[in-house]
């Protein structure tokens, strides 16, 4: 486990894709590829956006990039709840990347359980990076509290339902539990590395129980990320034993 602490977004943002230049280059130095599993949210989206400019667009071999995702909503591409889209705007558009090298996690699927595991089946058995996140109840990927998949042992991609449903936006109405499709514990931990971003005072109380708590991970499921690199603003890091 190591955690870095900053002042402001912008400055964790610079070196979340200082970072992820880093893996990239040791990556295709080592194997010739790099695997790399996008994250949602507001958070790492400032970091995409650097990643697609200099000086760290001359530091990723593009060609040499595959795109993944940890989770996604079951919305269309275009949908302003997708992860793909935020990636799409933020990355995807402005980088060189070979189109059949990114690998949208499609959750617009009508079958959302044959879609996760004909995802699984595009996976290596090891990437090299994912990104994830931390929300105020201590969820990561779409792996919330309680949650079932926090148990599976075989499969790498699983099909979720979150109850209660959360707020995603204004419009949205409730009704059946949103669907989301997401990585299991088995891909976080067979992952090289692990790059979490956390911003806000909202996350402080679930950042704390993740990274210096003694619960259970179905309580708080960021737990599962605890040997990656914690990257963190002031306010995320206000609850932790320093």
């Amino acid at each position: 486990m190591a955690v870095r602490i900053f002042d402001n977004r912008e400055t964790l943002s610079r070196a979340a894709a200082d970072y992820i230049s880093q893996i990239a280059e040791a990556s295709v130095a080592e194997r010739g590829w790099f695997h790399l599993a996008l994250s949602g949210g507001g958070t790492p989206r400032r970091t995409y956006e650097l990643l697609a400019g200099p000086p760290y667009a001359e530091r990723v071999a593009w060609a040499k990039l595959h795109v993944y995702w940890s989770d996604e909503r079951c919305v269309p591409p275009g949908d302003p709840e997708s992860n793909y889209r935020m990636a799409r705007e933020a990355l995807l558009e402005r980088a060189p990347i070979p189109a059949e090298q990114i690998h949208r996690l499609p959750g617009d699927a009508e079958d959302p359980d044959a879609a996760a595991r004909d995802y699984e089946a595009l996976l290596p058995a090891n990437l090299d990076l994912v990104m994830l996140g931390v929300g105020p109840e201590g969820h990561t990927a779409s792996l919330f509290p309680g949650s079932p998949a926090l148990r599976e042992k075989q499969r790498r991609v699983v099909a979720v339902r979150v109850s209660p449903p959360p707020v995603v936006g204004e419009g949205r109405v409730g009704g059946t539990p949103p669907c989301r499709l997401t990585f299991t514990p088995v891909t976080i931990e067979a992952a090289r590395n692990l790059l979490v971003l956390v911003a806000g005072e909202d996350k402080a109380d679930a950042v704390a129980r993740a990274l210096q708590g003694r619960g259970a991970i179905e309580e708080t499921p960021a737990q599962i990320a605890r040997r990656g690199l914690w990257l963190l603003d002031r306010s995320a890091a206000g609850r932790l034993r320093l």
